[in-house]
């Protein structure tokens, strides 16, 4: 038996999570554009804790969204997890954000599945699934135009989900285009992605572990006049 506390905090969705052998029985979560993870985070990790009536001491694992996604709720949430895990001395466990935002739409019947976080100006960070959820195309920045994805529309149904379908459903014209543009990525999928890595004994190292940020990070400073 596995329990793993799953941290989700790559976008506006601070979600945390135990799950039970990949099933999760205890959920809690906010999404605000105002990101508030450094206040919630650690009060989600007791209160599900509480909720699934079990203490830091029962967790076998600590998973952690690795990204890409906001550049501070990846290091909350990494910097958090790495902690965790250190106290406990249980092993660390990322998931790729773009694969658990897909897994919202596990059971729905889609050729193709592509998750989408909005990124700058009509860029988006994108993956692309097929309809058993397999990675066929890996985590990359696209500039979004008229032909975007039109070769997955072209052979079937396809689903854009997340916060960068918005942009796509704006300039994408082909019928076989589906969107969910208010879905989040949620600890809520990271539960069985989480465990199965656990059997694998897929885990990260501690020391050297960073977000997965795919772009380098910019600061932005006013302009002055």
């Amino acid at each position: 038996m596995a329990i793993i506390l799953n941290l989700e905090t790559a976008t506006t969705n601070c979600s945390v999570s135990i799950a039970r052998n990949g099933n999760v029985i205890a959920l809690q979560e906010h999404d605000t554009p105002s990101y508030s993870h450094s206040e919630q985070l650690h009060v989600f990790i007791q209160e599900v804790m509480q909720k699934a009536s079990l203490t830091l001491s029962d967790i076998d694992a600590i998973a952690v969204s690795k990204g890409p996604g906001s550049y501070t709720g990846l290091r909350i949430g990494v910097s958090s997890a790495k902690g965790l895990c250190y106290a406990l001395d249980v092993p660390l466990i990322s998931v790729a954000t773009l694969r658990s935002l897909a897994h919202r739409e596990k059971g729905d019947t889609y050729d193709f599945v592509i998750p989408l976080l909005d990124a700058r100006r009509m860029e988006v960070y994108a993956a692309v699934f097929d309809s058993e959820l397999n990675e066929i195309k890996e985590t990359e920045a696209v500039i979004i135009d008229s032909n975007s994805f039109s070769e997955y529309a072209q052979l079937g149904k396809v689903l854009l989900v997340g916060s960068g379908a918005q942009k796509c459903q704006e300039i994408l014209r082909n019928s076989n285009f589906n969107y969910d543009i208010k879905a989040v990525p949620s600890a809520n999928e990271m539960g069985d992605l989480s465990y199965k890595k656990f059997l694998n004994q897929d885990f990260e190292d501690l020391a050297y572990f960073e977000p997965f940020y795919l772009k380098d990070f910019i600061m932005q400073t006013k302009k002055t006049k």
